[in-house]
């Protein structure tokens, strides 16, 4: 996406730079597309920091998970030698 925004603002610097009656035009455009290029580039950024937050959180509630999985199974074992302890005795 960052390079079809790169060819965008190439081409949309080519297209004023061939309007050569309005100087001040240039300049402003070429301000706008900076602009544009920059706030596209924010929004990436952030969407690809929420996204590996997104996928922290979730690898940790999956490590949760399991360890309390992991903890009920090894109470079940415990109870369970215990029933065949008492029924030994």
């Amino acid at each position: 996406m960052k390079k079809s925004l790169f060819v965008a603002a190439i081409a949309a610097i080519s297209l004023v730079a061939c309007k050569k009656t309005e100087a001040n035009s240039t300049e402003n455009a070429t301000d706008s597309v900076n602009a544009t290029a920059d706030s596209a580039t924010a929004a990436i950024d952030s969407t690809a920091n929420a996204t590996v937050d997104t996928v922290k959180a979730n690898a940790d509630a999956a490590k949760d998970s399991v360890k309390a999985d992991a903890n009920v199974a090894k109470e079940e074992v415990k109870a369970d030698a215990k029933k065949e302890d008492a029924a030994k005795k």
